[in-house]
């Protein structure tokens, strides 16, 4: 199971990355993940933006889960069934293989590092919802882009990109001005986020002018946000930190 986890672009690209900073702080978001999961428990789980099923082979080789791991792209469906083929507690799906079957049928859903590139990420929480059985859990994480990180991420970036480490070359960088208001981000909405269309034609965004305060309030509307942390280091605080982490309940019990 380890190797079809190390075998995935994720780990050989950021888990396994040239630069270490770059790898520490994603081996801390896995880590805070599994420390999440065990805190969850759960039954049937679900991986909404599974990537190449990292998470999911890292939570399998640590608990006794039923999963489901559900992509955007076929290609990269297909890529995980392969590389965790022989795993029978492990299920990798396109996203519209989940409807309309899978109405409330997981009662722990991962969404993580994915809803900093949806253009709209509430109508992405409103079916979340719909998948998550009553009193489920969601577990959310998304990259801090305001304050000191965003300075320390975009000199690593600059600096990743010269090195040709990762895809950060092709992050959009910020006009001074835009740095500024990134800073000092409040509540609301601070800069216009530039869309682009991914490889299959799907609107998204990178991470420049994520706001998670933004989507904690989207959050909030619609699950009952039972804390707040952060990684790679725990309770930092999001001045220091690099993730922010969610974990909220399905309303109505």
């Amino acid at each position: 199971l380890l190797q079809a986890v190390l075998s995935g672009y994720y780990a050989r690209n950021q888990l396994r990355s040239r630069s270490r900073l770059i790898s520490w702080s994603h081996r801390g978001r896995f880590r805070a993940a599994l420390r999440i999961a065990r805190e969850v428990q759960g039954g049937r789980t679900l991986d909404y933006g599974c990537g190449d099923g990292t998470f999911l082979g890292l939570l399998a080789s640590h608990m006794a889960v039923s999963a489901v791991g559900a992509e955007i792209h076929s290609s990269i469906v297909d890529s995980c069934r392969s590389r965790f083929a022989g795993y029978d507690n492990l299920r990798f799906v396109h996203v519209s293989a989940l409807e309309p079957s899978e109405r409330e049928s997981f009662d722990v859903i991962y969404c993580m590092e994915v809803l900093e590139h949806v253009t709209d990420p509430d109508v992405l929480l409103e079916r979340l919802e719909w998948l998550l059985a009553p009193g489920g859990t969601l577990v959310i994480s998304v990259p801090i882009e305001t304050g000191l990180p965003v300075v320390v991420k975009q000199a690593v970036r600059t600096l990743a990109g010269w090195r040709r480490i990762g895809d950060y070359p092709g992050t959009t960088s910020y006009t001074p001005r835009e740095l500024l208001s990134s800073i000092l981000a409040g509540a609301t909405q601070h800069i216009q986020r530039p869309a682009f269309k991914d490889a299959a034609g799907n609107p998204t965004h990178d991470h420049k002018g994520f706001n998670w305060r933004v989507l904690r309030a989207l959050v909030r509307r619609r699950f009952r946000l039972v804390r707040e942390d952060t990684s790679p280091i725990r309770g930092l605080g999001p001045h220091f930190a690099t993730q922010r982490w969610f974990v909220a309940r399905k309303r109505g019990i």
